[in-house]
């Protein structure tokens, strides 16, 4: 399972901000792909090449509705070749359900479900309310790393990121403590 999110990191210099984005494992906290992008880059532009660093199977996607574009759908059925996975990602307010496809056929499932449900049902039934690994893995990189890049350019901002990243993967390696919902 893969989520995929961007949260905002900024630069102690320049005070110019950052979209560092992450996919990560939702069983394990492992972060496979990374990515750092300048605050104007679309959020969604940014899938593909996480996609393509990803080298294990992907059974399941989940990100946030700015990810709700063709393209993020088209990425995903071109990684997963021959595979259908489960995509989490909550259609716009105004979504309307497109000619079948195979890559908008996850979206229309979404936006039926979401529809007889209701939005909140459907973050619970579907599964996406467990999207919380990658909030906790962005609240373990800005508690243990810093929210702030030391670096000035984006080119050494960006191998910043990744080392950060191979830091948390190490500590996670690690041991990580359990958790347990409360019933």
């Amino acid at each position: 399972m893969v989520h995929e999110c961007a949260h905002v990191v900024h630069t102690e210099k320049t005070r110019d901000w950052r979209k560092i984005h992450v996919a990560v494992d939702a069983l394990t906290g492992e972060v496979l792909a990374c990515d750092l992008t300048s605050k104007r880059a679309r959020d969604a532009s940014r899938v593909p090449s996480l996609l393509a660093e990803v080298v294990r199977p992907v059974s399941s996607f989940a990100a946030d509705s700015a990810y709700d574009t063709s393209g993020v759908y088209e990425a995903i059925e071109y990684h997963c070749v021959g595979r259908s996975p489960r995509v989490l990602i909550p259609p716009k307010r105004n979504a309307q359900i497109r000619p079948k496809s195979p890559t908008v056929r996850e979206r229309n499932r979404n936006i039926r479900s979401r529809r007889r449900l209701g939005t909140r049902a459907w973050y619970t039934k579907s599964g996406y309310s467990r999207r919380n690994r990658i909030e906790t893995t962005f609240f373990r990189y800005k508690r243990i790393i810093g929210p702030a890049m030391r670096s000035r350019r984006l080119a050494t901002q960006r191998v910043e990121a990744r080392l950060g990243v191979m830091i948390l993967n190490r500590m996670a390696a690690l041991g990580m403590p359990d958790s347990y919902l409360a019933s």
